[in-house]
């Protein structure tokens, strides 16, 4: 099935953002609004306990299952928010270094933020999605 989503490069704004600058989807397009995926196993515990990039696989991971679950996958992406518990930047570029990789070539709009505290007890990386399909 064809994405249902077109990204939007600037040839206006710099070239240094790795991912594009906006997305669209049809009008007759179903909107998929994910929950900020979080770095669980299965058991409630939280993954990679004090591991920025073993955290955001997780929550890729994570997020792929729920994205699966409502019949679409990562290629369905409209636009990320990826928050890690950090003041380093260099936290937010592993963790982004990770989300970036999983996206690859589809690199949707994305915003990446440096927050003081997430919800779960070890928490370091919580990733939001919101994703376009047509049916």
């Amino acid at each position: 099935m064809p994405s249902a989503i077109t990204l939007i490069r600037s040839s206006s704004l710099t070239d240094a953002a790795e991912y594009a600058y906006a997305a669209t989807a049809p009008a007759e397009a179903r909107l998929i609004f994910l929950a900020g995926s979080c770095p669980l196993n299965e058991d409630g515990s939280t993954a990679g306990v004090g591991d920025f990039a073993a955290q955001a696989t997780k929550c890729i991971e994570n997020m792929t299952v729920a994205l699966a679950e409502a019949g679409a996958d990562i290629s369905d992406v409209i636009s990320t928010r990826v928050l890690v518990a950090s003041a380093r930047q260099s936290d937010l570029v592993t963790a982004w270094d990770v989300v970036r990789d999983a996206f690859a070539g589809h690199d949707v709009p994305s915003t990446l933020l440096g927050v003081t505290v997430l919800g779960y007890d070890d928490q370091l990386v919580e990733i939001e999605a919101v994703a376009a399909v047509q049916d």
